[in-house]
């Protein structure tokens, strides 16, 4: 495992991280903590010491706290968590929401604290007119939290300036080769870089897409440099980067866990070549031309209120034009169940409610995308069955 110095505190930390969002689960919902346990332990056995949860993350914590204990690891990884931003009313809530992850991940300190999804400098006033900087100061004088930082779902400017606006120590930006004028950007690492903050990287393969989604040509296009999959292209961009600390990655399969570990092994910045260099300039281009929504599963739109299966209904769309109708269509079926009126999931059934949108760090028109998705994939589904039908019949 390489390992790369975190500015402010000196410390050493893998340069792959465990992102605890993804854990394996049982379904759709209960994690699988049999399995959670042992690639949590074949994360730190193989040297991953970097490990980032979420109060929001549907018992992540909770789970992630009881592998620490019992396998004694608390003092083997940093332990990284965030702050959920809701609606605080008084200083002490600050506290109450604290105090429950201490005891969730059975701690009594936190080596990188977040706040989370903090995304614009109205926000960050809101909170400290309740408080926040004293409550910070205070939780760091006590050594209950080391680090503080904060998670950047937002826009370019707005990033520059919560840089501006307080001593952090690290920050935590989505980022990728598709992402580079997205959100904070390459522009807002190298500045969160400058101004001395360590920066650990989330959705390094843009939920997946990176990885499994590629357009064929693209792929092609990687092939004819090195044989390397395309989730070996994706990280290895980030880590050619001096600016990035830490790429966070939700593993859920010991395969993901090999193959992402045997890549981090050998991650080095500058390692990248001229011919390595053009083969991404021209992925780029190709996936932007196919990739219509921009959605990264990160699921925080769910549960919709009418069981739509949001997340699933545009990576169906997605694929619909990354790698063709047919297998679109296929991944709808099987995503939306759209043909069986008991688990239909579909983008038809979206009733413009509205809170998912609320929700979404994407800020996608997600109410509008539907009615798109529904158009595309429902009626070329309607037309399939219809000349299926006449088939049999004929």
């Amino acid at each position: 495992m390489q390992y790369r110095t975190d500015k402010k505190s000196g410390n050493s930390v893998s340069v792959l991280g465990f992102g605890c969002m993804r854990f394996p689960r049982k379904g759709m919902s209960q994690i699988d903590v049999d399995k959670t346990e042992s690639i949590v332990l074949k994360a730190v056995q193989n040297g991953i010491n970097y490990f980032d949860t979420a109060f929001t993350y549907g018992g992540s914590e909770e789970i992630l706290g009881q592998i620490i204990h019992k396998h004694n690891l608390r003092d083997k990884i940093f332990l990284a968590t965030k702050l959920p931003l809701i609606q605080f009313k008084k200083y002490r809530d600050f506290n109450t929401f604290f105090n429950i992850q201490m005891d969730r991940l059975q701690t009594d300190f936190i080596d990188y604290y977040l706040l989370h999804n903090l995304s614009d400098t109205g926000l960050w006033r809101s909170l400290c007119e309740l408080g926040i900087e004293k409550w910070i100061a205070e939780k760091k004088e006590s050594g209950q939290i080391k680090n503080i930082g904060f998670s950047f779902h937002g826009i370019h400017n707005e990033f520059l300036q919560l840089l501006d606006a307080f001593e952090w120590d690290f920050c935590q930006i989505q980022y990728n080769y598709i992402n580079i004028h997205y959100q904070a950007g390459m522009a807002g690492l190298k500045k969160a870089s400058e101004k001395g903050l360590s920066v650990f990287v989330m959705e390094p393969l843009l939920g997946g897409k990176l990885a499994n989604g590629l357009p064929p040509k693209a792929v092609k296009i990687f092939k004819s440099v090195n044989n390397a999959l395309p989730v070996a292209w994706a990280l290895r961009w980030l880590w050619n980067q001096p600016e990035v600390t830490v790429v966070l990655s939700g593993m859920n399969e010991d395969s993901q866990l090999e193959e992402n570990i045997k890549i981090a092994n050998n991650a080095a910045a500058g390692m990248l070549s001229n011919d390595e260099n053009t083969a991404y300039e021209s992925v780029i281009r190709l996936f932007n031309a196919s990739c219509k929504i921009p959605c990264t599963g990160c699921n925080y739109c769910m549960p919709c209120p009418h069981r739509v299966n949001i997340p699933g209904c545009f990576a169906a769309y997605n694929v619909s034009y990354t790698v063709g109708m047919y297998a679109g269509v296929q991944q709808y079926l099987t995503s939306t169940g759209v043909n069986d009126p008991r688990i239909n999931y579909a983008a038809s059934k979206c009733q413009k409610c509205g809170e998912c949108e609320k929700r979404c760090p994407q800020h996608i028109r997600i109410i509008s995308s539907l009615e798109k998705v529904a158009g595309r994939m429902e009626s070329f589904i309607v037309k399939f069955a219809l000349k299926i039908i006449a088939k049999l019949k004929g």
